[in-house]
């Protein structure tokens, strides 16, 4: 046990509201925060969906004023922050409803911290640096993936130095966050895959944290079960409301594990990865977890065992090194079985990249709380093995 951690623990969530048809009743809740025009923050896929609509629809059942926000790309950009925040001021809004997946929850968090302050997104990058409450704000994620609706992160893309940076506050922790499994039925297999082993790589990352304790712990192992178990058959059947439900919740709670244990070395090479080619941020862990579990498992076998019986293989009589073999191999099968054949080589990252996206992965927050200290060598490393 590591004794330069302190032995008092916090965990932040918003009101959470979970269930199919929740969306439905974003109405009721904006009007008790007393909205008189709500910024709906979306982007196209999800409006074309017709999820927006529904959002639309609740406002109009309150008669509640709102405007659309939906220019938001795959991965936010400062500019897309910016100019969301200039529509929630220039409109009169006092809420902010977003519903999509990570992209424009995230981009909604940041609209909400540029209103509060006056000030350019790029100002507040990493720790605590928020001093003004933000506007209410309700997230209604539509992927089970990001968990950006139950999370103190924000990471907004800065195409003009092709990086990706951070925001952690328990400020940006939303208001209230209605998961509604009905909404992931627009969700396309190859983005049910990215987003579904996004949320097992948080809770995975979450457990070994340095951060970890035991308000986390469970929702961790929790999350691992339920996407283990049940994301195959989720995507072989996707009209099956409870197999989504499942999947939905455990996100959910690999949601709440990550925001308060904080992630690891996967999180914080996949934000880099992501800035640099701007790739979508669930294909980049997908790319990367084997190869940094078999790095940080050393650092923690007893906890990495835990994870590989969760995961529901059998390690007894195994040696520690078995057991790493075992869980990198089902974590290999268990992309495999969802869909999942993608190499960072396939998207055109090469060998003579590794030292800038090594270099900015070493300045992410979620480097420290990686089980294992790394150097920039060791990170290099890993990418190189990801090609």
């Amino acid at each position: 046990m590591r004794h330069d951690i302190s032995p008092l623990r916090k965990f932040v969530s918003p009101e959470i509201i979970f269930g199919a048809g929740c969306r439905h009743n974003v109405g009721n809740y904006a009007s008790t925060f007393g909205a008189r025009k709500v910024l709906v923050v979306s982007d196209p896929g999800v409006q074309a969906a017709g999820w927006v609509a529904d959002i639309e629809a609740s406002l109009q059942a309150q008669g509640i004023d709102y405007c659309l926000y939906t220019q938001v790309s795959p991965n936010p950009r400062v500019e897309e922050v910016m100019q969301g925040a200039e529509v929630y001021r220039s409109s009169g809004c006092n809420v902010i409803v977003a519903v999509g997946g990570g992209s424009p929850m995230d981009c909604a968090k940041g609209i909400g911290i540029v209103a509060a302050h006056g000030r350019s997104i790029l100002e507040f990058e990493g720790v605590d640096t928020l001093t003004v409450p933000s506007p209410p704000l309700i997230l209604i994620p539509t992927t089970a993936g990001t968990s950006a609706d139950v999370s103190q992160f924000v990471i907004i893309s800065n195409q003009q130095e092709r990086m990706k940076f951070s925001i952690v506050s328990k400020a940006v922790v939303p208001d209230v966050s209605l998961i509604d499994p009905e909404t992931t039925l627009s969700m396309d297999p190859f983005l049910s895959a990215c987003t579904g082993i996004d949320a097992l790589v948080h809770a995975i990352e979450a457990f070994v944290s340095t951060g970890h304790g035991p308000l986390t712990d469970p929702h961790a192992l929790e999350a691992m079960r339920l996407i283990n178990g049940n994301l195959v058959q989720m995507i072989a059947n996707p009209g099956d409301i409870a197999l989504r439900e499942k999947i939905m919740l455990g996100s959910m709670q690999a949601g709440l594990a990550f925001s308060n244990a904080i992630l690891g070395a996967v999180h914080a090479m996949s934000h880099s990865l992501g800035g640099f080619l701007d790739l979508p941020h669930g294909l980049c862990n997908a790319a990367l977890v084997e190869h940094v579990v078999a790095f940080n498992y050393s650092a923690e076998p007893a906890r990495f065992k835990v994870i590989a019986e969760t995961l529901g293989i059998d390690c007894r009589g195994m040696t520690q090194n078995q057991v790493r073999q075992r869980l990198v191999e089902h974590l290999v099968q268990f992309k495999h079985a969802v869909g999942f054949h993608e190499t960072l080589r396939l998207h055109g990252v090469g060998s003579s990249d590794i030292p800038f996206l090594s270099r900015h992965a070493m300045d992410d927050p979620c480097i420290l709380t990686n089980p294992r200290a790394s150097s920039q060598r060791d990170v290099e490393v890993v990418y190189a093995e990801a090609l």
